[in-house]
C-alpha cells in the first residue's frame, strides 16, 4: 500500500533524497538541493480500488504558497505513457512559488500546475487532491530548468513563466497542454527557450502545444526550436471553440524547427 508522507520544514533540513510520493503545505521557505523520487502511473490500481488517474501520480504535490526549490530533481520512473499512462513529476497547487536550476523528468504529464479546468470531461478524471479545492489563479516562475516528457509534459491553468529553460522531448507528442481560464491574461510564456529531443524521436514528430481547454494561452519568445518539431507547430486538438478562442503564439523563434508555416490560427512573427 502506497504512504503519501506529508513534509514539514524539519524534514528537509534531514534529508536530501525523498522516496515514494510526498506532500509539501509550508510556506515561505527556500528547498536546495533535493531529490524527490518516485514509479505511479494513472494505469496503476489505487488501494481504492480505482486506478490512480493522472493526478493522483505525482511524486511531489505542493500546496504551500511562496516557496523556492533550488537546483532539486522531481522524477516519475513509471516509464511511457504508453504503458503506464500520465505519470506526474511534479504538481504545483501553491501561488508565489519558484524553481531555479532544477531538473523535471518524466513522460507523459511531468508537470502539472494549477488550477484544474472548472469541469472534468471523463468521470473520475480530475480524481485526486484538487478536484474539490476552488479553482483559484496561481502564477510559478521556471528559470535556467531542465524539463523532459513526452505527451503534455506541461500542463494546467497557472500562469507559468519559463525563462532560459530546455523542454526535451524523450517520445513523439505534444509539449505544452494550457487550460487557462477563460479571462485569464497569460497562460505559459516561454521566454529564451530551448526545445530538444532525445534518441529516435524523429523530425517533425512533436507539436509545440495544443488546448486543453478552448481558452488555453502559451507564447514562446525568442527561442531555439528544434527539427523535431511539427512544421505546422500548433494543434487544435479538433476542436472548433479553440481555433477560435485559445491563443498559441511565437515571436522571434530560430532553430530548424522554426516556421512561418504555422497553423493557421497560431500567431507568428519573426
Amino acid at each position: 500500500m502506497k504512504v503519501i508522507k506529508y513534509l514539514e520544514k524539519e524534514d528537509m533540513e534531514k534529508e536530501q533524497v525523498f522516496t515514494g510520493q510526498s506532500v509539501i503545505g509550508f510556506s515561505d521557505d527556500v528547498i536546495d538541493g533535493k531529490t524527490f523520487t518516485n514509479a505511479c502511473g494513472a494505469v496503476e490500481i489505487h488501494p481504492d480500488g480505482k486506478p490512480f488517474h493522472t493526478f493522483r501520480t505525482a511524486t511531489l504535490l505542493v500546496n504551500g504558497d511562496n516557496l523556492t526549490f533550488r537546483n532539486c530533481t522531481f522524477e516519475n520512473t513509471a516509464g511511457s505513457g504508453k504503458t503506464a499512462g500520465q505519470a506526474l513529476a511534479l504538481y504545483c497547487d501553491g501561488d508565489g512559488l519558484a524553481f531555479e536550476n532544477c531538473r523535471l523528468l518524466g513522460f507523459q504529464d511531468t508537470l502539472f500546475l494549477a488550477p484544474l479546468p472548472p469541469k472534468e470531461i471523463q468521470k473520475d478524471g480530475f480524481l485526486g487532491p484538487g478536484q474539490v479545492k476552488p479553482r483559484t489563479p496561481r502564477h510559478v516562475i521556471f528559470r535556467n530548468c531542465y524539463i523532459e516528457g513526452s505527451v503534455d509534459f506541461v500542463f494546467g491553468g497557472a500562469w507559468g513563466e519559463f525563462f532560459d529553460c530546455e523542454f526535451k522531448s524523450v517520445e513523439p507528442g505534444y509539449v505544452f497542454a494550457p487550460s487557462t481560464p477563460e479571462g485569464q491574461e497569460h497562460g505559459f510564456v516561454v521566454t529564451n527557450g530551448t526545445f530538444t529531443a532525445g534518441p529516435g524521436v524523429d523530425d517533425e514528430s512533436v507539436y509545440i502545444g495544443r488546448p486543453w481547454r478552448d481558452y488555453a494561452r502559451c507564447e514562446l519568445i525568442d527561442c531555439t526550436l528544434g527539427s523535431h518539431i511539427k512544421r505546422e507547430g500548433w494543434s487544435d486538438w479538433n476542436k472548433p471553440a479553440a481555433r477560435e478562442n485559445a491563443y498559441f503564439a511565437e515571436r522571434g523563434s530560430k532553430g530548424p524547427g522554426a516556421s512561418r508555416e504555422r497553423d493557421s490560427f497560431a500567431h507568428v512573427e519573426a
